[in-house]
This record gives C-alpha cells, sequence and structure tokens, in this order.
C-alpha cells in the first residue's frame, strides 16, 4: 500500500534537497500537470477538455476520441485542427522556470539527467535538454508519420505550419503528405486504439535511456504532474528506483503518495514544488 505524503511540508521539501544533493544522476518523470504552469491546457476531465476547444465541447466530442486514428480516417480537417492548434500553441510556448532548475540540478550530478516524460510537446528539448536523453513514450507532436501508414518512416514536422480555425477546430490550409506515398500524414504520437503508431523513433529513445540507467548506481528521480489515472510515468519511476536504487521524490498537488518510507511525497504543483526545493537548496543549487 502506498504511504501517505507527510502532513509537515517543509520537512519533505528539506528531505528533497538533501536526496538531490548526495545522487549521482536525475531522472525526470513528467506528466500532463508539467505542462500546466507553463500555460498549457489542462485536459483532465470533459470539462477542462472542452473549455480549451469550445467547439468539441458542442459537438460533444472527448479527448479519447479526437485524440485517435479514427478521428483521422473519418474527419481529417477536424483531426489535424486539434493537433494543429497544440502543434502551433506547443512551438510557441515557453517551457516555465523549474525546466531549467532541473537541467541546472542535472548538470551538478556526476551522471546528468535524464528525461522520462507521457508528454508529446517538446516542452523539455525546449528547454535546452539533451534530446538524445530524452524518452518520449508516447511519442511526439513535432514529429510526423504516414497514416497509412506505407511505410516506418518518420520525419520532422518543422516545414508544416498549421493554419486553424480554432472557432471551428478544423485546418484551413492543406494537410501534410507523406513524402513516400503522397497520403496524408498524421503526428508520430501514440493515440488512443492506435494500431499504426510507428514505435521505432521512441524504441530507439529508451534503448539509449536504459544504456544509461546501467551507469548510475545512486538516482533522483523527481517525478511531476503524473497521475494514476494513465499511470505509465508513475509506474515507471517506481520501476526505476526499484530496479536501479536510488529515491524517488514525487511533487504532485493532488496525488504526492509514494511507495515508500524513503521516498518523498510533496504535495505542491509542479513549479512551485521545484522553486521550493531550490530555495532550500540554495547556494550553487539554485539560478
Amino acid at each position: 500500500m502506498p504511504t501517505t505524503a507527510s502532513p509537515d511540508i517543509h520537512t519533505d521539501i528539506r528531505r528533497a534537497a538533501e536526496l538531490i544533493q548526495n545522487a549521482d544522476a536525475l531522472i525526470v518523470t513528467a506528466g500532463a500537470g508539467m505542462g500546466v504552469d507553463s500555460g498549457l491546457p489542462d485536459f483532465r476531465g470533459d470539462e477542462g477538455f472542452w473549455n480549451a476547444y469550445p467547439a468539441l465541447g458542442q459537438a460533444r466530442i472527448n479527448f479519447t476520441s479526437i485524440a485517435s486514428p479514427s478521428a483521422f480516417a473519418a474527419n481529417p480537417r477536424l483531426a489535424w485542427g486539434f493537433y494543429g492548434h497544440r502543434l502551433a500553441l506547443y512551438r510557441r510556448t515557453v517551457p516555465h522556470r523549474g525546466f531549467a532548475l532541473l537541467k541546472h540540478w542535472g548538470s551538478k550530478m556526476q551522471n546528468g539527467v535524464g528525461v522520462f516524460t507521457s508528454n508529446v510537446d517538446g516542452q523539455f528539448q525546449i528547454a535546452g535538454f539533451d534530446p538524445a536523453n530524452i524518452n518520449e513514450c508516447h511519442g511526439s507532436i513535432h514529429h510526423l508519420q504516414c497514416s497509412e501508414p506505407c511505410s516506418g518512416a518518420i520525419w520532422d514536422a518543422k516545414d508544416f505550419s498549421p493554419e486553424v480555425d480554432e472557432v471551428a477546430c478544423l485546418l484551413r490550409n492543406d494537410f501534410p503528405l507523406c513524402p513516400h506515398c503522397g497520403g496524408m500524414a498524421r503526428p508520430n504520437v501514440l493515440m488512443f486504439g492506435d494500431w499504426s503508431w510507428i514505435p521505432s523513433r521512441q524504441e530507439a529513445q529508451a534503448t539509449r535511456q536504459a544504456k544509461w540507467l546501467s551507469s548510475v548506481s545512486n538516482p533522483v528521480v523527481i517525478e511531476l504532474g503524473a497521475g494514476t489515472a494513465i499511470p505509465t510515468v508513475r509506474l515507471f519511476s517506481e520501476n526505476v528506483c526499484k530496479r536501479v536504487g536510488g529515491h524517488l521524490i514525487r511533487i504532485n498537488l493532488r496525488e504526492p503518495h509514494v511507495p515508500r518510507k524513503q521516498d518523498v511525497g510533496v504535495a505542491m504543483g509542479g513549479k512551485d514544488g521545484l522553486m521550493a526545493v531550490a530555495e532550500a537548496l540554495g547556494g550553487e543549487w539554485t539560478i
């Protein structure tokens, strides 16, 4: 059974600072809550999703329905309106200060920093983390693949600039096309009910990360904004601690509970939690 987070937030923060100072590597694990402090929408529940995309709310189309290959087949202009809007939003979003703090802490550790994230927004790359040390378990919206797919090709989405009617959530300009067959392209993102996602890019990331993890002995895992509804990130955090050793710092406002007494749960949002830990660390650990 998970242990209950300490009622003394100050003790939790001081303990988290100690774990960071004593670690030989930093493993950042991040779920959807990590981007909220940068101004990205929260898709928690239908109401939150429909607040961000009113046209989909009026049509009573939920997140799992639009974020699926079937949506691209049934109404590609609507599906690309949704993903095109997100792509443009993520491109212009500035990562919050917490990203810089994590990057700085990792730079001070013997074995550096690695990232495991279920987010497809590319915020860690934008924040300056080494792409070679990032594992995006659900893929990336910044990369494309054929919708069929006609091959295993994956390519950068940099040449696609979506123009979206935000009121109707419809793509105005031409679809991105597969350079091999000329058919419609789609994001290289693992969607719901997705049997056509090409995982080779993510598999290469996972292989590199596994090799890196084999070289660390006392890591600290800092988990941010990862809930229990889809527990991919939480399970990865806990499994790393079991396999490699080290400690878990779970920063989560709603679900900060941790599985072991030696781990720390901080009941705060991602940015606020990281800034509080930075203040406790002080000196050369803060920026």
